[in-house]
């Protein structure tokens, strides 16, 4: 790639996750504070996301491998999303906001696979040259968390009673404004199978790789990649509000060393991936969630704050230790003619089925768990996750038989 090229994707990229980061983090409080919207109606937002995710391989399939250039769509759906955007922050009651951002996760989702095709097509060695590339989406997504704190100050205390927080949607509806214009600037990326190839829906939901499942292995895989995401939802969704109701300064800013430590964990893994092996690798990201989540039970914004900040760094280990562990175990076990099949349908069981349920459940436990004064029983909330997370642990360790897997570089 030239230089320009190089710049171009990496400024894609960065707005990329600028703009998921920019809202998605701190959605839980705004919906909480600024609409009085319940656990279970935040749940029903935060669902939206597995909807975009189940319903985005159908739209790529069908629509954008076919028929119009990648940078194209990108940037038409990014204009629709800056629109969504902007209503989301004029929406006065949840009802209202429920069919904005349904429809925003609708048109986002699928340029997930997008930037990652563009970016693609522009490159002699993807395995290379992709993580040069990927690595300013989750800058990004960093920058968002900072800006939000400690630029703007939208996630004080005084300044959420105020409805800051509706500005975090006009930033990202003028943030996807200028990636829906700038992405007819891209290098053309024309769609991948513009001849016409039938594929039939269970081709494009990776549906033809549940043959895999046969595979005992692959199966208490595949079914522990959707337990997981039960206590993965809880993050994303609880995270923000609990630090938020228990008074630390600039959460949303502080939430950003989980990106922080995702970087260096994903540089460390390969490490642990041949040290240890996918088995014990795999536990160690589950055992990491229990850890994770029991810090935040007993944490508290005061004199054991660090327990929060150790619990935020943590999220390295719970998402690369599992989930991009899984993707490379997923490949070794497809082979070459499923390996795109195979991907599709873990995502599907995870980022679609099990955050579904996941957000689901954490939804109910929000409300129940909801105090006379208005305030959660936080300690519940956080050590109901971490025990199941502990007996996804010891089922994955007692059924799942060890098996050697070599990486490419081998």
């Amino acid at each position: 790639m030239n230089s320009t090229t190089k710049f171009q994707l990496s400024l894609m990229m960065f707005l990329q996750f600028f703009i998921w980061g920019g809202w998605f983090v701190t959605l839980g409080t705004f919906l909480g504070n600024n609409l009085g919207a319940t656990g279970s109606e935040t749940a029903m937002a935060f669902s939206t996301q597995s909807w975009g995710a189940i319903i985005a391989p159908v739209f790529i399939g069908l629509i954008a491998d076919r028929f119009f250039n990648a940078e194209r769509i990108l940037g038409v759906l990014h204009l629709v999303g800056a629109v969504l955007m902007y209503l989301m922050s004029q929406a006065g009651d949840f009802n209202a906001f429920y069919l904005y951002v349904f429809g925003y996760m609708l048109v986002y989702m699928p340029t997930l696979a997008l930037v990652n095709s563009v970016s693609f097509f522009q490159m002699k060695d993807p395995a290379k040259e992709f993580s040069n590339i990927r690595v300013f989406g989750t800058i990004g997504w960093i920058v968002a968390g900072l800006v939000i704190s400690y630029l703007f100050k939208w996630d004080a205390q005084e300044a959420i009673a105020n409805g800051a927080l509706a500005n975090t949607f006009t930033m990202v509806a003028v943030a996807s404004a200028v990636l829906g214009i700038f992405s007819f600037t891209l290098p053309k990326t024309p769609p991948s199978n513009s001849g016409g190839e039938k594929l039939s829906i269970g081709e494009i939901l990776g549906l033809d790789a549940i043959k895999l499942l046969k595979d005992r292995n692959f199966l208490m895989f595949f079914i522990t990649s959707i337990l997981i995401c039960i206590p993965l939802a809880f993050y994303y969704q609880q995270a923000n509000p609990f630090l938020v109701e228990l008074g630390m300064e600039n959460p949303t800013g502080k939430m950003t060393l989980g990106q922080v430590s995702e970087v260096l964990f994903m540089l460390l893994l390969p490490l642990f991936f041949k040290r240890f092996g996918f088995k014990k690798t795999l536990l160690i990201g589950m055992l990491a969630w229990a850890i994770r989540y029991t810090l935040f039970a007993y944490g508290n914004a005061g004199e054991l704050s660090f327990m929060l900040i150790l619990g935020i760094a943590l999220h390295g280990i719970c998402y690369d230790f599992f989930f991009v562990s899984g993707q490379i175990y997923t490949d070794f076990k497809a082979g070459e003619k499923v390996k795109s099949a195979a991907q599709g349908l873990i995502t599907l069981a995870t980022y679609g089925v099990g955050m579904l349920i996941g957000f689901w459940v954490a939804g109910k436990i929000s409300d129940t768990y909801l105090m006379a004064n208005g305030e959660h029983n936080w300690e519940m909330i956080w050590m109901l996750p971490a025990a199941f997370a502990v007996a996804v642990l010891l089922l994955f360790m007692l059924i799942f038989k060890d098996e050697e897997i070599k990486l490419k570089d081998d």
